[in-house]
């Protein structure tokens, strides 16, 4: 038995903040009765609807997926590119990411039908590191990215300090790659950071998720976390 926000959580359809108000709410029914009464405890067998629809109690299930790029961080696409989701064809569940990659950055993305993990995870107070590589323009050198280690304003708000490390440089082809450790998840965060310490990105991977590396995966291949992996993910998220 599972309480019901729970159950409401892992199917995707909030999280278990916003699930305890849609039960407040009275939007949901359990074998055709409304239930208000948070803690309400549901089997396998019961039929949960949230407005009317009803919802699946699928196991949840996480993947580790290497992103390759020129795809969509979501599960459809109005223009018919490729989503993320194309590679999970024998997956049954309702698997979505978690959080995002840009169609143009490849890497580690998470992907599960458990939706208070997703939350845990995405919730911008939570310090869960990523690193990043990128292939930049310029000759990077620690005067023009000691400011991301400060925090820069980007849009009105100020990122949280970052961690660096120069890989290499090229002077003839005036290019370098930089490694950039952050814990936030803005959108193309990491290329509007570089971009304004005057290091346009030309390519880039996540590389890291806490502790997640792509070990063993090639692009567009995935395999199952551990549940070590997920108690060590739900661990850093707190």
């Amino acid at each position: 038995m599972e309480r019901l926000q729970k159950v409401i959580a892992h199917a995707g359809i909030a999280s278990r903040r916003k699930a305890e108000e849609i039960i407040s709410n009275g939007r949901v029914k359990v074998n055709g009765e409304v239930i208000t009464e948070l803690g309400t405890k549901v089997g396998k067998k019961d039929v949960v609807e949230v407005d009317g629809v009803p919802i699946y109690q699928e196991e949840p299930v996480y993947y580790l997926f290497y992103k390759p790029r020129g795809v969509i961080s979501a599960v459809t696409d109005d223009k018919n590119r490729r989503v993320v989701t194309d590679f999970f064809p024998e997956v049954t569940e309702r698997i979505y990411p978690v959080g995002r990659l840009d169609y143009d950055t490849s890497g580690i993305l998470i992907l599960t039908n458990d939706g208070d993990f997703s939350q845990k995870l995405a919730h911008p107070k939570h310090q869960i590191d990523k690193v990043y590589v990128a292939k930049v323009k310029g000759i990077a050198d620690q005067k023009n990215l000691y400011p991301l280690t400060k925090g820069i304003v980007l849009e009105g708000k100020k990122t949280a300090p970052a961690r660096y490390d120069i890989i290499s440089s090229d002077k003839k082809s005036e290019t370098s790659i930089v490694e950039l450790t952050i814990h936030e998840g803005r959108n193309h965060q990491v290329k509007n950071m570089l971009q304004a310490v005057g290091l346009p990105v030309q390519k880039l991977k996540r590389e890291k998720y806490g502790e997640l590396t792509l070990k063993g995966l090639k692009p567009g291949e995935y395999r199952r976390l551990n549940a070590k992996e997920i108690k060590n993910l739900l661990h850093q998220a707190k």
